[in-house]
């Protein structure tokens, strides 16, 4: 199983055959192979949508940010791109200090509504491209923007225009496009956006987003348009003639889907997949850019050049400087994400980690995996708590014939009704006052 399993990386994603969909009452086959052949990659909008989930970065913030989204981007740019407001001096002084660091990856691009005139603000920074808010359903369209169909696709199709004559690459944002009537308005546009972009050179042509703005999108097979993402997919690139290069997903977490339906396409033709650091995101919050990180790994089966480390970091900054830490449980960034408190799992870490633990947490994440002591942990907990403490290994570690007083003194303390786990403080004090030549030396 250890093709499957390596432990020394996340598990892979492997596929035994081909994939099929009826798609407009014709069966067809996808191949999920050829995501191992496409240059899949992800896009960061941290610096946008994740700001309108909670209060506002500092630009010191942002730049730090940014700096740690290089890092675990790594030199072939699997964070490829990241996307900023401009409406603001805060947003524009934003995007100037990360340009101004040098950096390749992720490239700095625009956000704007389909108004031309905030165009001058991306042209005022000289950003090579711009995402434009193309709301495509029914509900925006006539319930919000008060227009017709024919009307607002003609000011899009303006709006991109004057983004192409600007030398500006324009790309589109379908908002609420799994609400939205896919053959009688979002194939037509894209196919007027596929025409545009003919004779144009490729950094020039244009791009498009599917956004799931409600969380609407399902992944299950033989699901109607417009919630099917695999449909999604396949109707934009083989109908609209958007091929998966220039195609990208942005999803949200309300009916907790955001991560699958993200991942999905990628494997049905679409190579970006947009995520925000720990998930922070408009209301529930859109793909955690982290948890696209080890999909990309698993499926790709290789780093790719990928710092996971800078995934505890980007945590850490959080909790440390920004004052927002992860949900405990949070997998990959939460304190005790590869935390314990079962004596039976406890036994199975102190045999062979992989038996409880994802992937080697120590190596990937600078997380070995711990165990936190409660009335459920047991001697095998506090056996694998006291030898993980002092550092010691194989037939160095102590039997738990050395810790029947500090097991006592657990034991006694849930007898009297104690209800919250022990802290890492009273462990330590425990060793120290019951093991203290272990103590002292591992102190050293």
């Amino acid at each position: 199983m250890e093709d499957m399993f390596p432990h020394s990386l996340p598990p892979r994603i492997l596929f035994d055959g081909s994939i099929r969909e009826e798609i407009d009452g014709k069966v067809v086959q996808f191949d999920p192979e050829k995501v191992l052949e496409r240059d899949i990659h992800i896009t960061d909008t941290t610096f946008r949508d994740g700001q309108q989930a909670r209060p506002p970065y500092t630009v010191e913030q942002i730049v730090e940010l940014y700096k740690l989204l290089s890092r675990l981007s790594g030199p072939n740019g699997v964070v490829r791109m990241s996307e900023f407001f401009v409406y603001s001096e805060k947003d524009r002084e934003a995007v100037s200090k990360v340009r101004d660091l040098g950096l390749e990856y992720p490239r700095v691009t625009g956000w704007i509504r389909a108004d031309k005139g905030d165009l001058s603000w991306v042209r005022k920074l000289d950003l090579p491209e711009t995402g434009i808010l193309t709301s495509c359903s029914d509900y925006h369209i006539y319930m919000k923007l008060d227009k017709y169909r024919e009307t607002i696709m003609d000011h899009y199709l303006e709006v991109v225009q004057a983004a192409i004559d600007a030398g500006i690459r324009p790309r589109c944002h379908l908002e609420d496009v799994t609400r939205a009537d896919i053959d009688g308005f979002v194939i037509p546009f894209v196919q007027r956006l596929a025409e545009i972009s003919e004779g144009l050179k490729e950094d020039m042509k244009v791009k498009v987003r599917l956004c799931d703005t409600m969380g609407f999108g399902l992944t299950y097979p033989g699901v109607a348009l417009p919630r099917s993402v695999p449909k999604l997919v396949y109707k934009v690139t083989r109908e609209g003639g958007i091929p998966p290069q220039r195609l990208e997903w942005h999803g949200h977490n309300d009916f907790h889907k955001v991560l699958i339906n993200a991942v999905t396409t990628w494997i049905y033709g679409c190579n970006g997949v947009n995520a925000t650091l720990l998930g922070f995101g408009e209301r529930t919050g859109n793909p955690p850019l982290e948890g696209a990180i080890m999909e990309y790994i698993s499926l790709k089966g290789d780093r790719c050049g990928i710092d996971t480390t800078a995934i505890t970091d980007i945590a850490d900054y959080f909790e440390e400087v920004i004052g927002t830490p992860p949900p405990s449980n949070y997998p990959f960034v939460g304190s005790h994400f590869n935390t314990t408190r079962a004596g039976i799992h406890a036994m199975g870490l102190y045999r062979d980690e992989r038996v409880y633990n994802i992937f080697d947490t120590a190596a990937l994440l600078n997380r070995p995996p711990m165990v936190s002591i409660t009335d459920k942990s047991g001697a095998d907990g506090i056996q694998y708590w006291v030898n993980n403490f002092l550092g010691l290994e194989g037939n160095d570690r102590l039997r738990k014939t050395k810790m029947v007083k500090i097991m006592r003194w657990v034991k006694n303390q849930y007898d009297e009704g104690r209800t919250t786990a022990i802290s890492p403080q009273e462990m330590e004090s425990l060793i120290k006052e019951h093991l203290p030549e272990y103590y002292d030396k591992a102190r050293k």
